[in-house]
């Protein structure tokens, strides 16, 4: 060979080990998409969540959020055969794409999993649900399973439930609080004696955000249909779940979506409502209820954003405050899940799908679970010599506290995971302490939170905790947990159940800032009439019949 070619040679070859070393580099961490109607972030996973992923499996994960880039990605990307790696969905939609052939038959590999086939109970109950699987083949691995019971209700904070500022309610007074009319007095006297936060920035009772609307399966506005379930009702699609197991429309006025819409209407009316509401988004809504500048709250978790250790012992924190002609709807620990199922993308292969597996293994595992509740150990909690949890920095999510670089860096808030939905819930024991993954139920809180706010709380409501005083009252109405897999819409229904859901949330918020009753009133039925005649009724009785399932299941599970 001549010493031209030898060195042409030499220098083509050096240039393939270099490209191959090179790109070796880029290709050595594997990047995994995961499609996620739970979260609220788009684009890849970073912070200290992302180091504790990349360094146990040197993968990275990128979240595709519809929540984020809209509804019609779901449609995209179907569309194209392939949803992502990991998918989450809500129940209905997986069984649809697991017929569409979009979800992988995982039955193989989950019996040689570690830790998922602890809850095989749960992850085959609802996989022998799912339409024309008679062979009883594993899709999905639903999401927030817990190793209590389906009868069981192990929670002191049900989901939603009014929580006022302990402080600013005894310095009311702390009045009894008869109604909802009751309940807007009382907010109103705080707002007057309490204009603003410690910063001197405008507070409100209330602030609402928009872009959770339509969400869950339900029709309306996110910031009303949860609380509907403070009267005994639970909304079901364009239906409301009674209290005796009966239907009725969402645009029925005398039952609860009207109720609570009228409610935040005449909180406006008395300029109790943050005028940014409707506007701003959740993560603007979250700002202020870290900073002070929300007086109501009503999901369990949002008190996160508030409450600390110091603040129970202060008497500044959030709690629970009956309010006397409610009773409370809520469901019993999601032993089979919550309703959103985890699954694997049907064009995922070999070393890929190894390393899925691998992963959502480990993400129901107690280290993965310790991670997704609790944090990070020496940063977020200290566990003792007998395995006891304690924690510290318990403000570390609402301030977004540096993490220490050893830990991944950057803000505690920014790095936190991004897929927020979990395959085992918090509630659940963790074998290592003896105790729930949250944070709150752990004996070394529960014990460091027995403040004198809590004691005044017990005293005055002659209960413990919010759900002894709900028990005992008489005022919970526990539903069991079912698996079901109900049936998804047909393409007339899915069409008008978009046009009701737009029209009924538009008319929400305007009637939410309606000026005066009457013009509540007059865009309430007018958009009744809209909605009749986009076909609401046909849209009403299918979702009667396909809850209906749910609601006989849950009935049969009471016996």
């Amino acid at each position: 060979m001549g010493k031209k070619k030898l060195v042409a040679l030499f220098l083509v070859v050096a240039m393939a080990v270099s490209c191959f070393a090179g790109c070796g580099k880029k290709s050595d961490t594997m990047v995994i998409e995961v499609y996620d109607v739970a979260a609220n972030y788009q684009g890849t996973q970073t912070g200290w969540f992302a180091k504790v992923v990349k360094d146990r499996f040197n993968i990275e994960l990128n979240i595709i959020a519809p929540q984020v880039a809209g509804d019609s990605i779901y449609q995209t990307r179907a569309s194209s055969g392939n949803l992502g790696d990991i998918i989450l969905l809500d129940g209905t939609d997986f069984a649809d794409c697991v017929k569409a052939g979009l979800v992988k038959d995982i039955s193989a590999e989950i019996k040689e999993t570690t830790y998922l086939k602890d809850y095989m109970d749960q992850i085959n109950t609802y996989n022998k649900g799912l339409p024309d699987n008679a062979d009883g083949k594993t899709y999905g691995i639903p999401a927030q399973m817990t190793n209590t019971s389906p009868s069981s209700y192990s929670q002191d904070v049900i989901y939603s439930s009014p929580l006022l500022r302990w402080d600013l309610y005894t310095g009311i007074g702390s009045p009894e609080i008869k109604d909802l009319d009751g309940l807007l007095d009382a907010l109103e006297a705080m707002m007057k004696k309490y204009p603003t936060n410690a910063d001197g920035d405008a507070a409100y009772p209330l602030s609402l955000w928009a872009d959770w609307d339509g969400g869950d399966g339900m029709l309306g506005i996110a910031n009303v249909v949860q609380l509907t379930t403070w009267y005994g009702e639970k909304i079901k699609g364009s239906a409301i779940l009674k209290r005796d197991n009966t239907f009725t429309e969402i645009t029925d006025k005398n039952a609860t979506y009207y109720k609570i819409l009228k409610f935040l209407n005449d909180a406006y009316q008395r300029g109790l409502v943050d005028p940014d509401s409707g506007t701003q988004d959740w993560n603007a809504a979250c700002a202020k209820m870290s900073a002070g500048q929300v007086y109501l709250m009503w999901y369990s978790w949002q008190v996160g954003f508030w409450n600390t250790q110091d603040r129970l012992k202060d008497g500044t924190a959030f709690i629970f405050t009956p309010v006397k002609d409610q009773v409370y709807y809520a469901d019993s620990d999601t032993y089979y899940g919550s309703g959103r199922i985890f699954g694997v993308g049907s064009q995922v292969e070999g070393e890929k799908y190894d390393k899925i597996m691998e992963f959502l293994d480990w993400y129901a595992s107690p280290e993965g679970l310790v991670f997704q509740h609790d944090g990070i150990e020496g940063f977020n909690y200290t566990v003792d010599a007998n395995g006891k949890y304690t924690i510290m920095n318990d403000n570390a999510l609402m301030d977004n506290l540096p993490v220490p670089e050893e830990y991944g860096g950057a803000g505690y808030s920014d790095g936190n995971n991004a897929i927020n939905q979990w395959i085992v819930d918090a509630i659940s024991t963790n074998p290592n302490s003896g105790e729930p993954y949250s944070t709150q139920y752990w004996s070394s809180y529960k014990a460091a939170t027995m403040t004198q706010m809590k004691k005044d709380w017990a005293a005055k409501f002659g209960a413990d905790e919010p759900v002894e005083y709900m028990k005992k009252n008489n005022v919970l109405l526990v539903s069991p947990n079912v698996s079901v897999t109900l049936p998804s819409d047909t393409n007339d229904i899915s069409v008008i159940r978009n046009q009701c859901n737009e029209t009924l949330c538009d008319a929400s918020w305007q009637m939410i800032f309606a000026k005066d009753d009457v013009e509540f009133d007059k865009l309430w039925d007018e958009m009744c009439k809209t909605m009749d005649g986009l076909g609401f009724q046909d849209l009403y009785k299918f979702d009667v019949e396909k809850h209906q399932i749910e609601v006989d299941a849950k009935i049969a599970a009471s016996k």
